[in-house]
């Protein structure tokens, strides 16, 4: 019988760019085909529907974030390791996903890409319209990014290549108790 730590919450956070979801989905599929019962919970998706009433304020972010813990929670409880990734700037907020989850739980992974490389990539765009004012509250750039103090790994994607990082990723979790 599993333990709840073996159905842990891997909580990606980092800028947007930084590779947060291209990770959590090679993760995912890793982690299946080790034959494990998995979740994707992304911060994209999340605000399509659960938290779609909610804006880019520190407000609204704090209760986002904490809808997520509490669905990763009951995902957890149900025997499923969950993937989330989220952009999750706030070190208080990432504290308290931490105590809803469960510290066992718990495993923040910092997605350090530099912010000059997030913008260089720039995916969506919103890096070019933060800098031309037509985003407010954009994380790293007119708002800020609190990085992890002591993350379980950090992750820069500028360094290592996707593959790289979902290996560091299924080794550490093979060593949790």
């Amino acid at each position: 019988m599993m333990t709840a730590a073996q159905h842990p919450t891997v909580w990606l956070t980092g800028l947007s760019g930084a590779g947060k979801t291209t990770i959590a989905l090679a993760l995912a599929q890793a982690l299946k085909a080790q034959g494990r019962a998995v979740a994707l919970l992304d911060g994209d998706q999340l605000r399509h529907g659960l938290n779609r009433d909610l804006g880019f304020t520190p407000q609204d972010r704090h209760e986002n974030i904490r809808r997520t813990a509490e669905v990763a929670r009951l995902m957890n409880a149900a025997g499923l390791t969950v993937i989330a990734a989220f952009i999750s700037p706030y070190r208080a907020d990432r504290a308290m996903a931490a105590a809803i989850i469960g510290a066992a739980q718990f495993v923040e992974v910092h997605v350090s890409t530099p912010v000059a490389e997030c913008e260089a990539r720039d995916p969506k765009g919103l890096y070019a319209k933060a800098r031309a004012g037509q985003l407010a509250q954009f994380t790293g750039i007119s708002a800020p990014y609190e990085a992890p103090l002591a993350p379980a790994l950090s992750l820069d994607t500028q360094v290592l290549a996707l593959e790289e990082s979902v290996e560091l990723l299924c080794r550490h979790l093979q060593q949790r108790p």
